[in-house]
């Protein structure tokens, strides 16, 4: 689904005109002195040149929607702060800053996800170890004490699974 719009996307940037000749120079000029005409077509006028720093990431963690909107809110942003200088250097630096904190973003959420799914491995071993010793359910108390956890902890882990983890591994 991703790879639908980025292709639809790639399809309709062809159809923005690139600067003409000086424009550039007047566009910059213009933006730096507040002027919301000339940013928005800053904005559209380095669309193109947002996505080629955008790509220098495909493969490394972020499909290639969230790179080209994470390129683009920097142009944005880029672009409403722009007050004189290098506008390229500008963009360029804020391009790879945005996409580096999605893609740092994205591993951290990763890695929170492995995690929880661990927790649960774990509680659904711990449980069923305990419910064969005690002949019976255990408690989220019981849960608790054996895995060094809260009560709350437990109940959270419980939660995530889809099917309502049963204490008892069921």
């Amino acid at each position: 689904m991703h790879d639908d719009y980025f292709q639809i996307y790639l399809e309709e940037l062809e159809a923005v005109l690139p600067f003409g000749e000086g424009e550039e120079e007047e566009i910059l000029r213009l933006a730096s002195l507040r002027d919301e005409q000339a940013r928005s077509r800053l904005i559209e006028g380095k669309l193109k040149t947002a996505l080629t720093w955008a790509r220098e990431y495909e493969g490394k963690g972020l499909p290639a929607a969230d790179l080209v909107q994470e390129a683009n809110m920097a142009l944005i942003l880029c672009a409403q702060a722009y007050e004189g200088g290098d506008f390229d250097a500008l963009l360029r630096e804020a391009v790879i800053r945005r996409i580096e904190e999605a893609i740092e973003v994205q591993r951290a959420e990763h890695a929170v996800e492995e995690e929880m799914a661990a927790r649960v491995n774990v509680l659904k071993d711990i449980s069923q170890m305990m419910a064969e010793e005690l002949g019976r359910e255990a408690t989220v108390e019981e849960l608790a004490a054996k895995m060094k956890m809260t009560e709350e902890e437990i109940k959270d882990i419980m939660k995530l699974t889809l099917d309502a983890l049963s204490v008892s591994g069921e």
